[in-house]
């Protein structure tokens, strides 16, 4: 079989090193210091979008972000839960790397796991730097006091530690305290969102909104968010032993919640206009992995259970595009060309470089993070990219799996650990749906050789537990 040649590659490790301090200036006066608003949904599929393809969920503000900013065709998350994906978002490191490898439970987090204090944080940096900083919404990274987000660059915090909440009347750290609130969680986050930009109009600030939504359950949500959908027929993935009904049902409900963080967003962004703050501040809009309702007959996320003949089974561990893709929109007016797509593939685990680079914030010395700047990308420049992206998941609840992935333009390779039988090798050029396993097939033994010994020099390189013995 003939091979096709590869692009000269560059292993994340590496990158991040290389480029920061040739793109990374001084940091600017306080004065002419870019705001940054970093909105994270969660469990937000990119096919969910409109921008992204889709002509029945109704996005118009993610969609508007997309047209007035930057949509990156190819970005992903480097592990497909929550707890470490948020963990690597944060400090531009793997799951493995800071103790994090799957979704923290309330008793795990009791017991006191939680994101530690060697893992830097560009918040940090960022409040280090004179900026104001604020996590409103979801933690999920320990929620005993040395973990509470105040020690980890937050000036502010307002929302929950744990991992869920209910959609309506939620139960929020107020000023410190546990308190029940009247409303629905989104209108009640971006309610304090407004408020937090308004009393620092005129000194830079930091403010990441983490919001719950679209995660289970979908509802309930305001009838502005829920009556779009009521008379829906959605189309919905076409895989044997599906429960349509109740898969549709799922999909209106997916959707409607979508809606409730996208009426939300057009605030925000309504604001920002009426302060005369949109050409200060950089808008950034991605989630914490992907989702399927339906696709591959699962049903959630990288530890999503099997649904099908109406009923719920085992859960299906997997690292599938739908599960590692996320949407990534990032808009600053005057600096990012609207309607710029940038095709490149970059991971969540660049964005510790890739957010200080873009405001300007010099990197800290002896920074250890494994992601690439991006930000010359939203920039228009031309610069050397990857060709390759890196991920691991080691499921532990509910269930036990030890997944590492290598995946290129043109092939995803998934090794499963501890175990045997359940490796994955998919042809993306002939197959972007990842329905077809070619581990086993002869003619594609080169190609699989190629990247398993890739895969295996990433995971010395980040000391990662589950790498071969040399």
């Amino acid at each position: 079989m003939r091979l096709r040649p590869r692009t000269p590659r560059i292993l994340l490790p590496l990158v991040g090193a290389a480029l920061a301090p040739a793109l990374i200036g001084p940091a600017p006066a306080q004065q002419s210091r870019p705001n940054l608003i970093s909105i994270v949904t969660d469990d937000q599929a990119h096919w969910s979008i409109g921008a992204y393809g889709n002509r029945q969920s109704r996005t118009p503000n993610m969609d508007r972000l997309c047209r007035e900013g930057a949509r990156f065709l190819n970005a992903f998350t480097a592990t497909p839960v929550c707890s470490p994906s948020r963990a690597t978002f944060l400090t531009g490191r793997y799951g493995t790397q800071v103790g994090i490898t799957d979704y923290l439970t309330p008793d795990e987090q009791n017991r006191g796991l939680g994101l530690p204090e060697s893992a830097t944080t560009w918040p940090q940096v960022l409040q280090r730097q004179g900026y104001r900083t604020a996590l409103l919404g979801k933690w999920h990274l320990g929620a005993r006091p040395e973990f509470h987000p105040t020690r980890r660059g937050f000036d502010l915090f307002y929302g929950f530690l744990g991992g869920g909440n209910t959609p309506m009347n939620p139960t929020l750290e107020v000023e410190g305290r546990e308190t029940r609130l009247t409303g629905a969680l989104p209108d009640l986050l971006t309610d304090r969102a407004l408020e937090f930009i308004g009393e620092n109009r005129d000194r830079p600030f930091a403010l990441l909104l983490h919001f719950r939504a679209p995660h289970l359950p979908y509802g309930p949500v305001p009838a502005a968010d829920s009556a779009p959908f009521a008379d829906l027929d959605p189309t919905i993935p076409s895989f044997a032993g599906l429960d349509r009904e109740q898969v549709k049902r799922w999909t209106r409900d997916y959707y409607a919640s979508i809606h409730s963080v996208d009426r939300n967003l057009g605030r925000l962004l309504a604001q920002l206009d009426e302060l005369n703050l949109a050409r200060r501040t950089v808008v950034s809009f991605t989630s914490d992995h992907g989702y399927n309702i339906g696709h591959h007959g699962i049903h959630t996320k990288g530890n999503g259970v099997w649904v099908l003949g109406g009923q719920t089974g085992p859960k299906r561990p997997n690292m599938w595009d739908n599960s590692v893709r996320v949407p990534l929109a990032i808009r600053w007016p005057g600096v990012i060309r609207a309607g710029l797509e940038i095709p490149q593939m970059v991971s969540n685990v660049d964005t510790f470089a890739s957010m200080l680079s873009l405001l300007g914030v010099r990197l800290p010395a002896g920074a250890r993070h494994q992601g690439a700047d991006f930000s010359p990308l939203l920039r228009g420049e031309q610069i050397a990219w990857r060709d390759t992206l890196f991920g691991q998941y080691d499921l532990h609840n509910v269930g036990l799996a030890y997944m590492r992935m290598i995946r290129t333009e043109d092939w995803k390779l998934v090794r499963h650990y501890r175990s045997s039988g359940l490796d994955e090798l998919y042809d993306l050029r002939s197959d972007p749906g990842e329905t077809r396993n070619r581990w086993s097939d002869a003619a594609l033994r080169p190609v699989r050789d190629d990247l398993l010994t890739r895969l295996v020099t990433w995971q010395r390189s980040i000391r990662d537990p589950e790498a071969p013995r040399r």
